[in-house]
């Protein structure tokens, strides 16, 4: 890839962009270039139990440059942006310069802006919010929170509505009260190189064909089928897109093809939903497009 712009070899990088945009390429580009190392910013592929599914870094890319926050996390745990700040944040303080890509706009937002310190919610309530999801959709969650949050968060993600809820429930108090109180950022979008992956939505779509054939070919439905036994949807695991339609696959509810198909638009709208994120939240980083 050819950027449009130069990349100062002493400070941080910033890489965000939709899935299958090529983040990781250009962040191992930089790397072997360059030198640093590349640090996940990608909810789900923190988690042990996908590689193909999630597209980590192969282990043959990861032999060419150090990575780090890929597949670390045990299938069954809870990962949040505050468990990812505190695991970055040791990337920050010395060592090889850090290269953080990935597509989780609020890890980026998170980062450059700071957290606010919000209590964890407790396990009584989730289970509430998970009831009442489950029983009347998320919107039924959405419908009860306060004008300013409902409009600073993206309403069309489910998790971020249950957790603006559950934060309400659980504190009394707003989760836009607690973003007032937020402090500094580990890293200011002014100490870094931040380039966002600004793609054409047809040409975007096309790979994301594409790659779930890929995916298919290399592995993904073994990949599934590992996860079969003790599946549970409820974990943010398995929110990996193409999970829930290969596991439907699996137990004989869906054909392939259909998951295959099922999996692809909900990747479409995942990514739609990326670009509007990125586009709402980036004004500042530096527009890039393959």
């Amino acid at each position: 890839m050819t950027l449009p712009f130069d990349i100062a070899p002493d400070r941080p990088v910033l890489i965000a962009g939709p899935t299958a945009s090529g983040k990781s390429a250009l962040a191992l580009e930089i790397a072997e270039a360059q030198g640093g190392v590349i640090i996940n910013a990608d909810a789900i592929q923190v988690y042990d139990n996908w590689r193909v599914l999630t597209a980590r870094p192969s282990a043959e890319d990861e032999s060419r440059a150090p990575h780090a926050l890929y597949g670390h996390v045990p299938r069954d745990a809870d990962y949040s942006v505050g468990h990812w700040l505190r695991e970055v944040a040791p990337f920050l303080q010395g060592g090889p310069r850090p290269i953080i890509t990935g597509g989780t706009g609020l890890y980026f937002t998170a980062l450059t802006a700071g957290l606010a310190e919000i209590p964890p919610t407790p396990p009584a309530i989730r289970a509430e919010a998970d009831a009442r999801v489950a029983e009347a959709g998320f919107e039924s969650l959405l419908a009860e929170l306060d004008s300013e949050t409902a409009a600073r968060i993206d309403r069309l993600n489910p998790m971020r509505v249950q957790r603006a809820w559950e934060v309400l429930r659980a504190t009394g108090r707003p989760l836009a009260a607690w973003q007032d109180e937020t402090p500094p950022p580990l890293l200011p979008e002014a100490d870094c190189t931040a380039i966002l992956f600004d793609v054409e939505r047809d040409w975007l779509n096309a790979r994301i064909a594409r790659r779930f054939e890929q995916m298919l070919d290399h592995g993904a439905l073994d990949e599934a089928r590992a996860n079969l036994d003790d599946w549970d949807p409820k974990r943010l695991s398995s929110k990996a897109i193409g999970a829930p339609e290969l596991i439907a696959h699996l137990r004989g509810e869906i054909s392939l093809d259909t998951a295959a198909e099922q999996a692809t638009i909900a990747t479409r709208q995942f990514a739609k939903r990326q670009r509007t994120w990125f586009r709402s939240k980036m004004h500042r980083w530096a527009r890039f497009r393959p």
